[in-house]
């Protein structure tokens, strides 16, 4: 008699462990267990913590674990079946995953003969007692068991029958999910759903799908596991873990809601889930990737002229979901591929009274599709952009100008001191003045700060929150054009804005005097 399990999909969540064993992630206690009550707060139904039996940290991770209350989720602590040749009673493993008090703990075993011969060297009836004899004895301890079959996809194509013993031999020792791995990252979705349909048709106990990405096809082969008979999905937050990473939270998560039609997280979490990858990438000190799928800043981002003039009429016609759905935004690209649609859609996003029948509507693309081609770059520079548009609307000039710079570098005791000079005209009178930085960029933008803050004491708050470089045309080599883009802040709003040039002080100077002048249109 099988379990009916129904539409509810279990999100099993592994960052902590598995996504842990990615290259350049790593941590702390602190951070686990912030991570750990995001996704609690979030929905998640399993938080894998970790191996107790690892490393002092995930120990620590238990103990206050179990201190905590748990909203939502349900934690977990992972191990291994017993060693060969080992009593179960008498395994350390099994006295550390029981300290770890947890209710559920997730038991990892052999599924292919490759491994248990010629890596593990165990005979296949001792492999098939390791895996009932770690469950029997953890279920007897009243624990919900979750036993990862490793390597289940390739063990079953080597030896079917085999494979099959063990997941049988997981279930009849009181398992109560048995989770298929495609531990290698190889198989392909059709490979994922036969096999998982198999043993949906042999198995009674739920069944867990957890697979990588080394193909590329960790969330495709999810779907498929999922559409083969298995009910939970483990994966972790942005895709994180060893080699190429696990298969990515943040895609399954609204695929189940959105494209499956089945109940996973609760449906009030998925506004929340953009912030929930962005948190996990924080934590852990890694870059957002732009181009994630549902969560990424161009997830929802229009660039060509065609695009955007149809999204404006009806949004799906571009786009699959509405971006605020799973916390996304859309956002109108101008580039030197926009049309006036685009145009009129950005200046609306940035608050500007740009309409269709504005006549310098024409002359504010023409210029854009220009300045793009000399090598400027707005799509991250809005700052910039607003400026143009204001300038080209307004018919007006800079509030201040620049009349002349210097910028040097002198030897103080050994150490090299950046020093830029800065005279500025604003209404006819000049200012003139001298500062140091870290830096040229540096002491130019405090020097021209220091200059104006006299006119406009507003600019006295406003610091540099990101500056980068992007050489334009690497074929002209040191004579190349230089893109710099600024970003700057005054604390309760961020803005970019770029200037290009041959020189690189030049066009930093540019996007520093647009920061300036964007600055003094804010709210005071």
């Amino acid at each position: 008699m099988k379990t009916e399990i129904g539409d509810q999909v279990c999100i099993y969540d592994t960052t902590l462990r598995d996504g842990s064993q990615g290259e350049g992630i790593n941590f702390s206690v602190a951070d686990k267990i912030r991570i750990a009550e995001k996704l609690d707060a979030f929905g998640v139904h399993y938080i894998e913590g970790g191996w107790p039996g690892s490393n002092p940290k995930d120990v620590e991770f238990f103990a206050q674990a179990r201190r905590r209350k748990w909203k939502s989720a349900q934690i977990a602590a992972f191990s291994m079946t017993r060693r060969k040749g080992l009593a179960v009673e008498k395994d350390d493993l099994m006295r550390q995953i029981l300290e770890a008090e947890t209710p559920v703990v997730t038991i990892v075993g052999k599924s292919w003969l490759l491994h248990i011969t010629e890596v593990l060297r165990a005979r296949p009836d001792e492999n098939l007692a390791m895996i009932a004899d770690t469950i029997r004895y953890l279920k007897d301890y009243g624990k919900t068991v979750v036993y990862d079959a490793e390597h289940a996809f390739d063990g079953y194509k080597d030896a079917p029958e085999y494979a099959l013993a063990t997941w049988r031999a997981a279930e009849k020792a009181g398992a109560d999910c048995v989770c298929l791995c495609d531990t290698n990252g190889g198989c392909l979705p059709s490979e994922i759903r036969r096999i998982t349909a198999v043993a949906r048709g042999k198995l009674a106990v739920r069944l867990g799908i957890h697979t990588h990405n080394d193909c590329g096809l960790g969330v495709a082969n999810a779907l498929a596991g999922l559409a083969g008979g298995a009910t939970q999905v483990q994966g972790t937050i942005n895709g994180y873990g060893e080699r190429t990473g696990n298969c990515n939270l943040t895609s399954v998560i609204p695929l189940v809601h959105f494209k499956m039609k089945k109940s996973g997280v609760p449906a009030e979490s998925l506004p929340k889930l953009k912030e929930l990858s962005q948190f996990v990438d924080e934590i852990a000190n890694m870059r957002h990737d732009p181009r994630q799928p549902w969560v990424g800043q161009t997830a929802f981002a229009h660039k060509g002229g065609m695009h955007v003039h149809a999204i404006e009429r009806v949004a799906r016609s571009y786009e699959h979901i509405q971006p605020e759905s799973v916390g996304n935004l859309r956002r109108v690209l101008v580039s030197d591929l926009a049309g006036r649609t685009n145009v009129l859609l950005k200046a609306k996003e940035l608050g500007l009274d740009l309409r269709a029948d504005t006549p310098e509507l024409r002359s504010v693309t023409a210029k854009v599709k220009e300045l793009e081609g000399q090598g400027f770059e707005y799509e991250a520079a809005e700052g910039s952009l607003a400026l143009l548009i204001r300038k080209t609307m307004a018919h007006r000039e800079l509030p201040f100008s620049v009349d002349s710079y210097h910028v040097s570098i002198r030897s103080n005791g050994g150490t090299s001191v950046c020093e830029a000079t800065v005279k500025v005209r604003v209404d006819g009178k000049i200012a003139h003045t001298v500062a140091d930085g870290d830096g040229p960029v540096n002491a130019l933008d405090a020097a021209l700060r220091s200059a104006l803050g006299s006119f406009f004491p507003q600019l006295k708050k406003i610091a540099l929150a990101d500056y980068k470089v992007r050489i334009i045309d690497g074929v002209a080599s040191t004579a190349a054009k230089t893109r710099v883009l600024i970003m700057s802040s005054d604390g309760e709003h961020e803005w970019g804005t770029v200037g290009v040039s041959e020189n690189i002080v030049t066009a930093s100077l540019q996007a520093l005097v647009d920061s300036m002048e964007y600055a003094l249109g804010l709210p005071k």
